[in-house]
């Protein structure tokens, strides 16, 4: 490891960053010549909310490319509910034991993230949602967190570590109105410094009252200002807003947006959706709860066969047109008009088909409609 503390890619592709008991039990089944063909299952008992996301996929895919298995599982960016089979692998249990703990951690985290950029994109309505979260992460993981973020639905994001295609976005900190003299010269400053590109968005609650500096932010040449008030100073929110709607009116700029960031909830997002012009979220999408997969053994030299609390043998996931679905052996006849979710990835170490981000957000955008009451 070198001073920063974090895992290179090169352990991970290893299988040196596992749970020590892998390592110890493919130890002892080589002693014992034992490596059964296995088939295993990654599914979800529960979730935080009805539906999530399934993300995470394209690294799965990455690690195991050369290993000799086979690897089918949902497109990345499919709607999952709970019980259902995201993903299953095929092969020689030694050959991808110990990597185990790495797929779940790709899967569990990004879906995670994915599932929660998801819900807040539809609780936003038309309202434009952008991740502010990424300092809540460790450094390391930020590309991850923006890539989930970016399939989930968000419009853009703020580290500039984020993959290649997904749009930057950002305003100013506090820090940098203190390094001025006053609120003035700092939004001054920016909008002669900031490159053309770069919308003209101020901090408004810096030192005063937040209509206040709102109105002097619109003179200086603010298009929008963004309210990062700290929860301990809010009260009553929403009448703030509203108050600094009225003044920004009143005075002249009814074309000043209003943006709207700092510890919001999905439920923030809701409730205001209808007074602010965009979001910044973080911790929110950043900190989400991860969908807890697990990963268990559901078929033996291909004999059913499940540990207690699952359901033994390979399954099928089947979409109707109505959009319900139904799971089934996968040995069964495949219902009239409907569509398997599993695809494959991998045969036999070959990778034939790898998730786009792109294709994994259109999936998400596509079906947020048909969700909102769900």
């Amino acid at each position: 490891m070198g001073r920063i503390l974090i895992v290179g890619e090169d352990a991970i592709r290893a299988g040196q960053c596992t749970d020590v008991y892998f390592q110890r039990v493919v130890e002892v089944m080589e002693k014992d010549g034992v490596n059964p063909e296995v088939t295993m299952e990654v599914t979800a008992a529960v979730l935080p909310d009805p539906w999530g996301v399934f993300c995470g996929l394209a690294d799965v895919v990455e690690l195991l490319e050369g290993v000799p298995v086979n690897v089918e599982a949902m497109p990345e960016g499919s709607i999952i509910h709970q019980n259902e089979p995201v993903l299953r692998i095929s092969g020689r249990y030694r050959d991808f034991a110990v990597y185990e703990t790495a797929i779940l951690g790709f899967l569990c985290h990004a879906s995670g993230v994915a599932s929660a950029a998801a819900h807040i994109r539809l609780a936003a309505q038309d309202r434009p949602v952008y991740s502010f979260g990424s300092r809540r992460q460790h450094p390391a993981i930020a590309a991850m967190v923006e890539r989930a973020a970016w399939i989930g639905g968000v419009d853009g994001v703020s580290n500039t570590c984020a993959p290649e295609g997904i749009p930057l976005a950002g305003t100013m900190p506090h820090a940098f109105v203190m390094c001025y003299p006053g609120t003035e010269e700092a939004w001054s400053a920016f909008a002669r410094g900031a490159g053309p590109e770069v919308p003209r968005i101020m901090l408004a609650d810096t030192f005063a009252d937040e209509k206040m500096e709102a109105v002097r932010a619109a003179a200086c040449g603010a298009k929008a200002v963004r309210l990062d008030t700290p929860r301990s100073r809010r009260g009553n929110m929403r009448a703030i807003i509203e108050e600094v709607r009225w003044e920004l009116d009143i005075h002249g700029y009814p074309d000043v947006k209003i943006f709207l960031s700092g510890g919001l909830t999905r439920a923030d997002v809701a409730a205001y959706r209808d007074i602010v012009d965009a979001f910044g979220v973080g911790g929110a999408i950043a900190n989400a709860p991860v969908i807890d997969f697990a990963m268990d053994i559901v078929e033996v030299e291909g004999k059913p066969i499940a540990k207690r609390g699952k359901r033994s043998g390979v399954k099928q996931v089947y979409e109707m047109p109505d959009g319900r679905r139904v799971t089934l052996p996968l040995a069964a006849p495949a219902p009239e008009d409907t569509v398997p979710l599993l695809v494959p990835f991998i045969r036999n170490g070959t990778v034939v088909a790898r998730p786009e981000m792109d294709d994994a957000r259109e999936r998400v955008l596509s079906r947020l409609s048909g969700l909102a009451d769900a």
